[in-house]
């Protein structure tokens, strides 16, 4: 239910700033600039994952921020993009964290044929700051263009939650020191117009090397596949 009202409300969104994008302009401005602002919904993945972690239910990622484009040449079909922006994450899986008497994080592979569970997953809420090498076929007239955007997402976790709720007992944790703070990964956007097909392959891993399930790391990383809209 949450997944599709933010679908909704993101394709809401979308359609205004779509209807508000300048279509023609007897002015003809040799020095612009493209692709100042960017929405993203996506579908997240995880890497690596470890013997008995599985996936359920749709992982969503909503990414929205501002780029400042820097074309590089002289016809402004090339540049590079620095932008900052804020991204949420949630990954539903079957991994329980929990906390002992001492308060350190646990971590075990739920077993469905012995626990009932109606909710489990983790949500990471982070800074982002992307850099780009940004192709496209766009002139100073033309709002309709191919483009190829690819290059380098910094990120840094400022807040993050993880929820059970199931037969023994509901359990929310807060600022899981074993979460890594800082994440990393290539991009690629790619597309026509509006919508663009857009991945981002993380290259760390989401925990710490102090997140163990089973005596070993938990080195998963995020894999995320959506869509991405561009805005002057």
């Amino acid at each position: 239910m949450k997944s599709s009202i933010l679908i909704l409300v993101f394709c809401g969104v979308a359609s205004t700033l779509i209807a508000q994008q300048p279509k023609d302009s007897t002015v003809v401005d040799n020095r612009y600039r493209e692709d100042q602002f960017y929405f993203s919904l996506t579908y997240n993945l995880l890497g690596k994952i470890p013997d008995g972690l599985k996936q359920s239910g749709f992982s969503t990622g909503v990414h929205f921020g501002a780029i400042r484009d820097m074309p590089i040449n002289e016809r402004r079909n090339k540049a590079i993009g620095i932008g900052l922006g804020l991204s949420t994450n949630s990954y539903n899986q079957n991994i329980l964290i929990s906390q002992d008497a001492d308060g350190a994080y646990m971590y075990q592979v739920i077993n469905e044929s012995e626990i009932t569970v109606k909710r489990n997953k983790f949500t990471t809420y982070a800074i982002e700051a992307p850099l780009q090498y940004r192709w496209r076929t766009s002139t100073a007239r033309e709002y309709k263009f191919w483009r190829i955007y690819t290059g380098l997402k910094l990120g840094y976790v400022f807040y993050d939650t993880s929820k059970f709720g199931g037969s023994i007992a509901d359990i929310k944790i807060k600022n899981n020191n074993d979460f890594e703070k800082f994440q990393y990964g290539l991009t690629l956007s790619a597309g026509y117009s509006t919508w663009n097909f857009h991945v981002y392959y993380g290259l760390n891993s989401i925990f710490k090397e102090s997140a163990q399930l089973n005596g070993k790391v938990i080195d998963m990383n995020s894999i995320k596949v959506g869509l991405m809209f561009y805005v002057l």
